[in-house]
């Protein structure tokens, strides 16, 4: 029998692109930031906390193709990324990064999507429902676009939502708070330490 959960993590942007130091984007933290080993480390934390209680883990990448043409240009934000030459498939930026990269088994899922929210023209929404997914923990970059977009659209389709808000970052500290206290509206917003202990008990 296929083991279900009724909580899920959805990992989202985790890449080199966002978090490397040799990064692109990068969401807008330089080099020696010590807000890039702060959120690596809660990523991590993250991560193995979920491997640890066997939940399901959608590890979210966002890539283009390397002539953009699947890439929306009605956006600053995707302007940006063809300006950067930024996320393209198959070049060492739009990989995960090591220290987040998704393990081997049947728990661990990989989604590529090419808008704002990870469920727009995904399977995402499906994977969640196939592991009878019902909370959603979910963590990524950047806190204002992708993970916004997921967390807005998550609680749009009848999911329980806690946001890991020391797993996110954003360029900009006051940005990334600004857009936590929106969420706060239609999601739970704490740390991965708070999150394992409130929803462990409905497992």
């Amino acid at each position: 029998m296929t083991p279900t959960s009724t909580t899920a993590v959805l990992a989202l942007h985790y890449q080199n692109e966002t978090l490397h130091p040799d990064g692109r984007i990068r969401v807008g933290l330089a080099a020696g930031d010590p807000v890039r080993d702060q959120v690596i480390a809660a990523g991590a934390a993250l991560l193995a906390g979920a491997r640890a209680r066997s939940w399901p883990i959608v590890h979210v990448r966002i890539a283009f193709r390397p002539d953009y043409a699947d890439c929306p240009r009605n956006t600053p934000i995707f302007r940006r990324t063809v300006e950067l030459g930024a996320v393209r498939d198959g070049e060492w930026g739009a990989e995960f990064l090591e220290a987040l990269s998704p393990q081997p088994g049947t728990r661990e899922f990989v989604v590529t999507h090419t808008r704002i929210s990870a469920f727009a023209g995904t399977p995402v929404e499906q994977l969640l429902r196939l592991v009878d997914a019902k909370r959603l923990l979910v963590a990524g970059v950047a806190t204002h676009s992708v993970v916004e977009g997921t967390v807005r659209d998550a609680a749009d389709r009848g999911f329980d939502v806690v946001v890991a808000a020391d797993a996110c970052a954003a360029a900009d500290r006051a940005v990334h708070d600004a857009s936590l206290a929106s969420m706060a509206l239609v999601a739970r917003v704490t740390t991965v330490a708070e999150a394992f202990a409130t929803l462990e008990a409905h497992v």
